[in-house]
């Protein structure tokens, strides 16, 4: 099967890991294997963006306990606020700038196209928070629903789309005059959106859906459902998370969790066209190379990184990098 791959090589990728438990953010060379660096950035790091420059590195920071699926939250200690926000991490220096509010439990965020707003998502009180990344200062806040967590600008910059996991919901929000726009139903609990180039499309990832619903990224309502499909031999049926969109356009990727698997969606046909399984544990951040020869999944169980090749849909390699990786970030180093 072509994926359209680009024929020249790219040198000096690198992979900025965000570990949940250990506080730090990695820098992860794929192609050697190996992690260059580690820097403690606060806790609890998850959301993770490069600036439109690159280079900057935003990091989503938490003072909420870790709670998954079942915890009592009773016996959980008491949340640390003064730890809630975005670390900021100059990648000429490999330093903590400064960390900038970001709301209560922020999670995950996007940037605007031009990188002076960032917009996150506050799983806890139930809404975005809107962020002027120069001043420093949170602009506006927008009620959403329940469990917010992926949020994804539209590539012209007028919308934010921000899944709503409780309400099983993608709701889209006016840039500029920070109203809700539509509320769109998708499959249960969705997790991550990721548009097409133009921006005509999105696909939602719904982890409880085993679905990924297609919306469209002008109406702003759902047009279509791509249903996972659960392979022979496997225990845990699919728990679409991560999404990315390759370099040309063609190809959704999405990450499906405890099922340990990828599913590689055509963007135009909107078909699964390939299952490459046995990528890790629950992968969930997903990332791709820019010339699009590599996919790379952040696997926290496991406590590691995988590098894919797509060509093959063979996992490469799998580089340790400890501490629960959550999200990453890819980019072309020096």
């Amino acid at each position: 099967m072509a994926f359209g791959l680009q024929a020249h090589a790219e040198s000096h990728v690198r992979l900025y890991v965000s570990n949940e438990d250990s506080g730090e953010i990695a820098v992860v060379d794929p192609d050697a294997g190996q992690v260059l660096k580690r820097l403690s950035v606060g806790k609890r790091p998850r959301g993770i963006k490069l600036s439109p420059d690159r280079k900057l590195l935003y990091v989503a920071l938490s003072g909420s306990p870790n709670a998954g699926p079942g915890v009592d939250e009773s016996k959980l200690l008491p949340p640390d606020r003064s730890a809630d926000g975005i670390g900021v991490v100059d990648l000429t220096t490999f330093k903590v700038l400064r960390t900038l509010p970001g709301g209560q439990d922020p999670e995950a965020f996007d940037l605007s196209p031009d990188g002076s707003t960032l917009y996150v998502s506050n799983e806890e009180t139930a809404e975005v928070s809107v962020l002027d990344v120069a001043a420093g200062k949170v602009k506006g806040k927008v009620p959403v629903g329940s469990e917010p967590e992926g949020v994804t600008v539209r590539p012209d910059g007028k919308v934010v789309y921000v899944t709503c996991e409780g309400d099983s919901e993608v709701v889209a929000i006016d840039t500029v005059t920070l109203k809700v726009l539509s509320r769109m139903r998708t499959e249960l609990r969705p997790r991550s959106v990721v548009f097409t180039k133009d921006g005509s499309i999105a696909f939602a990832a719904a982890e409880r859906g085993a679905a990924v619903t297609v919306l469209d990224g002008f109406r702003h309502k759902a047009i279509d459902t791509i249903k996972i499909p659960i392979e022979k031999g496997t225990l845990v049926p699919p728990r679409p998370m991560g999404s990315a969109l390759s370099p040309d356009g063609r190809h959704i990727f999405v990450s499906n969790g405890r099922a340990g698997s990828v599913a590689v969606i055509d963007a135009a046909t909107r078909k699964v066209v390939r299952m490459i399984n046995d990528v890790g544990g629950r992968p969930w951040g997903i990332g791709v190379s820019q010339n699009g020869t590599n996919i790379y999944t952040a696997n926290g169980p496991s406590a590691d990184i995988s590098v894919i090749d797509l060509e093959s849909g063979k996992v490469e390699r799998r580089i340790n990098v400890g501490g629960h990786p959550w999200g990453l970030a890819v980019a072309a180093g020096e």
